[in-house]
């Protein structure tokens, strides 16, 4: 079988599109692991109220973790210089503003940009909305990153959305574990692939319609 790209080198890829003095917010799942890799210059908002963290807490260093510098998805992160602590109010007050890259996980995206990041079943990894809809609707720019298909195998670039939605026409870009997709007004456009993958595979995998770009390459970090 051939190899896909595992979450962390997804979480690299993703923190590509990000450059110093862009500030963003990372939801559950793999968008928390991009807090390891962020650019310098580049500040990451949590929305229980934290901004310009560091990385997170190795699994080897967790005993020294300080139960008081935890994110949104219980993480433990590292404190940085310049790191400062606000209320809820705040936060989403900044979430909402249009001025922060959102960087979220999703079970679906469709080809005009809707997404889908809850089935609202108990089968939810994450069942709790939490702030998910403020962080697509109100984001600067929003990537998503994801696997390619569900775990039964079933793709998850559709046509159109088969979960609830969780906003409409606000993907920007989507990044999974083979491929990385632009999201324009005339739909979804193939921009690099996964190395040791063919153009014609993922599309076989892709139920949304997929184009190429003129300068489609393969995915480098």
């Amino acid at each position: 079988m051939k190899q896909k790209l595992d979450e962390l080198v997804m979480a690299m890829r993703a923190v590509q599109e990000l450059k110093s003095g862009d500030y963003c917010n990372l939801g559950l799942g793999i968008p928390q692991m991009c807090a390891s890799y962020i650019p310098e210059g580049v500040y990451v908002q949590s929305e229980n109220g934290v901004i310009g963290y560091g990385p997170l807490v190795t699994v080897d260093d967790v005993d020294q973790a300080d139960p008081g510098l935890v994110d949104a998805g219980g993480k433990f992160y590292t404190p940085a210089p310049g790191m400062s602590f606000f209320d809820m109010l705040t936060s989403f007050a900044m979430i909402r503003s249009g001025r922060l890259i959102s960087i979220l996980g999703g079970l679906q995206v469709s080809e005009q940009g809707d997404l889908a990041i809850h089935s609202l079943s108990d089968n939810d990894k994450y069942q709790q909305i939490g702030g998910s809809m403020d962080l697509a609707w109100g984001a600067k720019r929003l990537i998503v990153i994801m696997t390619h298909q569900s775990k039964d195998g079933k793709p998850k670039l559709v046509r159109n959305l088969t979960y609830p939605l969780t906003a409409a026409r606000c993907v920007d870009l989507i990044i999974t574990d083979l491929a990385v997709i632009d999201v324009t007004a005339d739909g979804l456009v193939l921009k690099e692939i996964a190395p040791g993958w063919t153009v014609e595979e993922i599309k076989s995998m892709t139920e949304a319609d997929l184009s190429t770009a003129a300068d489609v390459k393969i995915m480098t970090l």
